[in-house]
């Protein structure tokens, strides 16, 4: 029988001592925890990482346990909500010269990092990942009360808070990418993702969350929603504005079954 891990990544603020400021958000905590019910509705077995607890340590190793675990026929849930950024493409693997990143409390995490993570996993297995962050369509590598968005506050820093941030820390940004392979390694999963924009987009925040984890909840309905994963992306973009256009992208290995599947079934 399958078994399902998920991993749940909310940040409502991050070290203010790494990124120059706390980032403060309002709706990320809220993100994380409920696709954390959502997950454990499903039968996933669930796993929530917030604010302090978000750090890269525990994050790789929560990704590289699950790499170690799960087998072919096994699905791999990870859900990220926070500030996204983007870095200098230091390795030259990226057309337009630059990395797309999550920033976790201490520090970002490198889409070049995530794509090695990713070819850890053995082949047959299936790894959904949902990202309501800025900068995040391709962050993978290659009713209920109207939630407020009176601030229209979007998921990433001012650029320059970041690029100070890059200047103080450019050497330990570099040597996360320096020995990694400037090609896409081979990955044997699959990895699909539903982002909350574009590479050259913004998710906005919200409370009680994000608006592109608030459209996600809603078209899923608590279950009801029928459909495979293209007609699940379709119906959240219908309702988002023209400004934060949410991806859907699938690489690794092709998965036929992984693709008519209903969202987030074991």
């Amino acid at each position: 029988m399958a078994q399902g891990l998920a991993l749940n990544i909310g940040l409502n603020f991050i070290d203010a001592k790494h990124y120059q400021s706390n980032g403060a958000l309002e709706g990320c905590v809220n993100d994380a925890n409920a696709m954390n019910d959502l997950a454990l509705g499903q039968g996933f077995e669930g796993q929530v990482l917030l604010n302090e607890s978000a750090t890269r340590e525990n994050i790789i190793r929560a990704i590289n346990q699950a790499a170690a675990k799960l087998q072919a026929g096994d699905i791999f849930f990870v859900s990220y909500s926070g500030h996204g950024h983007r870095i200098p493409d230091t390795n030259g693997d990226d057309e337009d010269g630059m990395d797309e990143t999550w920033c976790l409390y201490d520090a970002q995490l490198i889409d070049d990092e995530l794509a090695v993570f990713w070819s850890r996993f053995k082949a047959g297995v299936r790894i959904l990942v949902i990202s309501d962050s800025c900068h995040s369509g391709t962050i993978t590598k290659p009713g209920q009360n109207e939630p407020l968005y009176t601030q229209q506050t979007p998921r990433f820093l001012p650029i320059e808070i970041m690029q100070k941030t890059w200047k103080d820390h450019e050497a330990f940004y570099t040597s996360l990418t320096k020995d990694l392979p400037r090609t896409q390694p081979e990955i044997k999963a699959t990895i699909r993702l539903l982002s909350g924009c574009q590479d050259n987009q913004s998710s906005y925040d919200g409370y009680p969350h994000g608006a592109f984890t608030t459209q996600l909840l809603q078209v899923w309905d608590g279950g009801r929603f029928q459909g495979n994963y293209q007609q699940f992306h379709k119906k959240i973009l219908m309702r988002m504005p023209a400004t934060q256009s949410p991806n859907h992208a699938v690489i690794g290995t092709s998965h036929p079954l992984f693709d008519q599947q209903t969202p987030f079934k074991i």
